[in-house]
């Protein structure tokens, strides 16, 4: 079997999760005998281009002539029996999947948010919930408001690109969604059921921590929209270390807030960002992962990592978190401060009962040999079905 996987990655100055899972998903199925040929663009490089180019660059997420023809020419040149997609603006364009189709290749795409409909990704915007460009044709609420990169500007082409390939997105052979949420989401964007699969990222084992931990960690970026304020909110609420001590790893623009708080806390302590080892280590000493976000994530990374270590975790009820943690192995608690606060107290007395269960739920769902067997039998779907 090929395999041709198309990426656009994010730039490097937001550290992205799902940069991190499309290589480690081509490490896994090369490792398996699959012969993965990769095209990948980096948004970094518009960072060096010339003024011209980068004046080009704004009908690219409409059609890209340049990736169009790239992706053409692997195809027929490195007989590719699938085209799987991830990301694909502001520099490839979906135009390739429309290429791709036209050669009798089948498109599958892992939807790792909802950029089918929210020109963000995030349906969040000014701290609250967005649905304004839902039901639209073309996307004005988001030009509006610049809710690309915080700009008007640059979110014209992404509204366009919306717009004009309304219809390529949904004649994909395969969606594979993260969580049962998506897959919703996905059906009411018009997408035939038929065609989703629900199918999880997975993280690398590290073998689950027999010490117990201690405290709280919370590992993301530091905003508005991951919580780390309302979390802060909730912790306050209680004596200082009565729940142990909360290690806050990450950056972000509330940093200064939450170094704020460690100086007036002696229970709060802030890494700022590590490395991968550093996070499982964070992980690791802790009793339970916090994910208090406010957006509805489609799939924070970070829970399988937590999971992986046998840590329980408590989140919000947003986005896909309640199609991953499920009562033995975390806590559900609306995105509110009492309700947070009260579930922390919760959280403290019950993490170490919960352990063995977040370790058989990573095991049974969400390890990479369960993730990629999936994986491989859609590809074989497939590919199955553009023969018949």
């Amino acid at each position: 079997m090929r395999v041709l996987v198309v990426h656009n990655r994010y730039v490097s100055r937001n550290p992205s999760g799902e940069n991190v899972i499309v290589a480690e998903e081509v490490e896994s199925l090369r490792n398996v005998g699959v012969d993965v040929v990769t095209y990948l663009r980096d948004s970094d490089e518009i960072d060096g281009m010339s003024r011209s180019s980068k004046a080009a660059t704004v009908i690219r997420p409409v059609y890209s002539p340049t990736d169009v023809r790239a992706v053409r020419r692997i195809v027929r040149t490195e007989a590719i029996d699938v085209v799987h997609v991830h990301n694909l603006t502001p520099l490839i364009s979906p135009a390739v999947v429309r290429t791709v189709q036209g050669l009798g290749v089948p498109v599958v795409q892992t939807v790792h948010n909802h950029r089918h409909v929210c020109v963000k990704g995030t349906f969040f915007r000014d701290g609250r919930d967005c649905h304004d460009c839902s039901g639209l044709r073309f996307p004005a609420p988001a030009v509006r408001h610049g809710c690309y990169r915080e700009s008007r500007l640059q979110s014209v082409p992404m509204a366009v690109s919306l717009a004009v390939h309304h219809g390529t997105w949904r004649h994909l052979d395969r969606y594979l969604a993260l969580t049962p949420q998506l897959r919703e989401h996905l059906v009411s964007a018009g997408i035939p059921a038929e065609r989703i699969v629900v199918r999880p990222n997975t993280v690398s084992d590290p073998g689950a921590r027999q010490e117990p931990g201690s405290g709280f960690v919370f590992v993301g970026r530091l905003d508005e929209e991951k919580g780390v304020g309302l979390l802060l909110q909730a912790w306050e609420r209680h004596p200082e270390h009565s729940l142990g001590v909360l290690t806050i790893v990450g950056d972000g623009p509330s940093h200064a807030a939450t170094a704020a708080a460690s100086r007036r806390r002696a229970d709060i302590r802030v890494t700022g960002l590590l490395d991968r080892q550093g996070v499982q280590e964070a992980i690791a000493d802790a009793a339970v992962l916090v994910v208090p976000s406010l957006v509805p994530d489609v799939f924070p990374r970070v829970v399988l990592e937590a999971l992986a270590l046998a840590r329980p975790v408590l989140a919000t009820k947003v986005g896909g978190l309640p199609g991953i943690i499920v009562p033995e192995c975390g806590w559900l608690v609306d995105p509110d401060p009492t309700a947070l606060a009260g579930s922390l107290a919760v959280a403290a007395r019950e993490a170490a009962h919960k352990r063995a269960a977040a370790r058989r739920h990573y095991l049974d769902r969400f390890s990479p040999e369960v993730v990629l067997q999936q994986l491989l039998d859609i590809y074989a779907a497939c590919i199955e079905e553009r023969r018949r």
